[in-house]
């Protein structure tokens, strides 16, 4: 070019315009899909309880995120909307029942509400006895989860120690003298399923702790929320009727 100056020619651009340059694209990514059942191939059958750990795993971390939810769990307002609901004598059963199927602090609050007349104690026994239930379905799967994030990497050994027995017998099998580099490739297969053990035992470790620590965050609010209904239906303090704006 004139002036020495270097670009993109026009047959350049003219390729990356035609429908060759999409087509390339495609080719690339299939490419690259190739590459990773080339992978998962090498890591043998120890490969698939691996894979299926990462597919529970995805699921019970996507579930539990739009299961534990603030907003679902324990709604703003719901105490000072049952206050008002006292004050202006409009507590019936249907919306007992409405309140107990709204949400997991409905449920507690409904327990409470419904043995109210029985008195303090009972009235405190029975939101317990609601809110063990309550907790109950809100650590489900966490355990699971749990199991998932300790098991995945002890499979990747697993899978890892059974490819180099599977290396040294096949070398001690044909009296073959060891070759670095052949020795090498299989040791390097052998460890895919380490790499791919830990890539699903690490995230899920993380989520584990982070959902149960968003359980014990909602549990502590749905206590609160609990002391203070007791202490309104029993007299011993108010609520801010502000709060009762949904």
């Amino acid at each position: 070019m004139p002036g020495g100056v270097s670009g993109a020619s026009p047959d350049d651009d003219l390729r990356q315009m035609s429908p060759l340059g999409s087509y390339g694209k495609v080719a690339d990514f299939f490419e690259g899909m190739l590459t990773v059942w080339e992978l998962v191939k090498s890591g043998g059958w120890m490969m698939l309880p691996i894979i299926l750990s990462s597919i529970a795993a995805m699921a019970i971390v996507a579930e539990r995120l739009w299961t534990l939810r603030a907003s679902r769990v324990t709604p703003p307002h719901l105490l000072g909307q049952v206050w008002m609901w006292i004050k202006d004598k409009q507590l019936t059963s249907d919306k007992l029942k409405a309140l107990r199927a709204d949400s997991p602090l409905g449920e507690i609050l409904a327990a409470g509400l419904a043995n109210s007349r029985h008195g303090r104690e009972i009235m405190k026994e029975c939101i317990e006895e609601a809110a063990a239930r309550v907790i109950h379905e809100l650590e489900r799967y966490i355990n699971a989860l749990g199991t998932i994030a300790a098991m995945a990497p002890l499979l990747g050994l697993l899978g890892t120690v059974l490819g180099m027995i599977d290396i040294f017998s096949a070398f001690m099998g044909t009296g073959m003298t060891t070759n670095a580099s052949v020795l090498a490739g299989g040791i390097s297969k052998a460890l895919i399923t380490t790499a791919a053990g830990l890539m699903v035992g690490i995230p899920s470790v993380f989520f584990h702790r982070f959902l149960q620590r968003r359980i014990d965050e909602l549990v502590v609010g749905m206590e609160q929320e609990a002391i203070k209904l007791v202490e309104v239906v029993q007299g011993d303090r108010d609520v801010d009727l502000s709060e009762a704006k949904a």
